[in-house]
């Protein structure tokens, strides 16, 4: 069980956060702090393990109070919790595991605890000198642009990527972006992440299928509400790469 700290001027918010972070088994004390000044006098007392912090709050912002954080012998993962999608940029430069927005959903905020836990997992093997240097914990983050606004998204929530002539829309379970990467780009840049292309227009994560339909006259793929087509070309590599998933998921 990990403890956490939420930072934020609205009681509110901390006590909705609060409910729902409880829900969760992984989650163990739960520390308060309605201001940056408090939540930096209460981790000099005792450090947490992650914290769950507001942006936009008065004295010392949530980006300040990160900032201060990253100077503490134990450095808590850092998580954001704002109704601004303009931070994202700035929240994942000061190495946050995620940025979640303001109302936070149950299912979502379920991932980004999960993301805490590898985060500080990735950290403790790194310290035992046991596993991955301490950037395996940083996800491969993707700008993309909706509605104007530039924000950050990881790439492991991208499901599948459609072609769209020189263009590429990324599909996640909230949304999809459309992107200026050519679909050939992204098939050899991101084979060793786990996608793979089954037709000519899609690439998937293999991360994210859910169902195949190969002996089918019509061969296809399920990735969250998607069915995709793949292609009798491109059937046989996939096939393998199925293979070779299964192998390596058997103990």
């Amino acid at each position: 069980m990990i403890s956490v700290l939420i930072a934020d001027d609205e009681q509110p918010a901390i006590d909705e956060l609060a409910f729902l972070l409880g829900q969760d088994p992984r989650i163990g004390v739960i520390h308060q702090a309605s201001s940056g000044a408090e939540a930096i006098r209460l981790l000099t007392r005792e450090p947490v393990d992650a914290a769950f912090l507001d942006i936009h709050m008065p004295g010392l912002t949530g980006f300040d109070l990160a900032r201060a954080l990253a100077r503490f012998e134990h450095r808590p993962v850092l998580v954001f919790v704002t109704a601004d999608e303009e931070g994202a940029l700035e929240a994942f430069d000061l190495a946050a595991v995620d940025y979640l927005l303001k109302p936070v959903r149950t299912e979502r905020l379920h991932r980004s605890i999960g993301r805490v836990v590898e985060a500080i997992a990735a950290a403790g093997a790194s310290a035992a000198g046991r596993g991955a240097p301490e950037a395996s914990a940083s996800p491969e983050m993707i700008a993309v642009t909706l509605g104007g606004t530039t924000r950050m998204i990881r790439r492991d929530d991208v499901r599948y990527v459609q072609a769209q002539g020189d263009y590429a829309r990324l599909h996640t379970e909230e949304a999809s972006y459309l992107v200026r990467v050519p679909m050939a780009d992204l098939e050899r840049q991101w084979a060793d992440a786990g996608f793979v292309r089954v037709h000519r227009s899609y690439l998937v994560s293999l991360a994210h299928v859910s169902r195949v339909r190969l002996a089918a006259d019509h061969p296809s793929v399920v990735v969250g509400q998607a069915e995709l087509p793949v292609s009798r070309r491109l059937l046989p590599g996939l096939r393998e790469r199925l293979e070779q998933a299964t192998l390596r998921a058997r103990p």
